[in-house]
């Protein structure tokens, strides 16, 4: 029954994507955004749910599904098209070379920004936020740090620690096994802990 119930549930989720592929991804990308805010301000900053801001949620979350997800989504589909070679390793390479190197500071910035406008800020103080958060976020996108061993296993993982050592080789894969259709979704599942990086990131800058 259940494996019938996750057949007929993934057969439906298939035929809405491959209909409207931007919509649906916009949404995940939504929930997942959210998702990650969640985790940083519950199991990084332990905030706890009393002193959980809300307001903050709904700001990733509406990033997630009104820029993340439509760019991304786009963007996966530009580089499928653009980057064409017969040698399938050299194409495989290109596309996580952009990926990484065109694409991430891109969306770094805006996601500075977007959270900028969102909380109201000036121009100024946007730029203020560039100038203490871009950088942070761009080095660790690249840069695994070492951190000490007394540190809880929970919050390594959620400082985005594991999601850096195991990026490029998701990329990689994803790039190669995963469907053009299904590539955003690998990306924002494995994602989780990036985006709630971003989130503590973006809070104290």
């Amino acid at each position: 029954l259940f494996l019938s119930l996750s057949f007929l549930m993934f057969t439906a989720y298939h035929r809405v994507l491959t209909k409207r592929p931007i919509l649906v991804q916009s949404v995940s990308t939504a929930v997942l955004f959210g998702a990650g805010d969640v985790i940083a301000q519950q199991l990084i900053e332990k905030q706890g749910w009393g002193q959980h801001d809300l307001k903050r949620t709904l700001r990733m979350s509406t990033f997630g599904g009104i820029f993340a997800g439509p760019a991304l989504s786009t963007w996966y589909r530009l580089i499928d098209r653009k980057v064409t070679t017969t040698n399938r390793v050299q194409g495989l390479m290109a596309k996580v070379v952009l990926d990484q190197f065109v694409f991430a500071p891109f969306f770094i910035a805006a996601f500075f920004t977007g959270q900028g406008l969102f909380e109201g800020k000036s121009i100024n103080e946007i730029k203020e936020k560039l100038s203490s958060g871009y950088t942070t976020a761009l080095i660790g996108n690249y840069k695994v740090r070492k951190k000490k061993k007394k540190k809880k296993r929970v919050k390594i993982y959620f400082n985005n620690i594991y999601i850096k050592k195991i990026w490029p080789a998701v990329q990689i894969a994803n790039f190669y096994f995963t469907p053009l259709n299904y590539r955003l979704m690998v990306t924002n599942v494995v994602a989780l802990g990036w985006n709630a990086y971003l989130s503590t990131v973006n809070q104290r800058s």
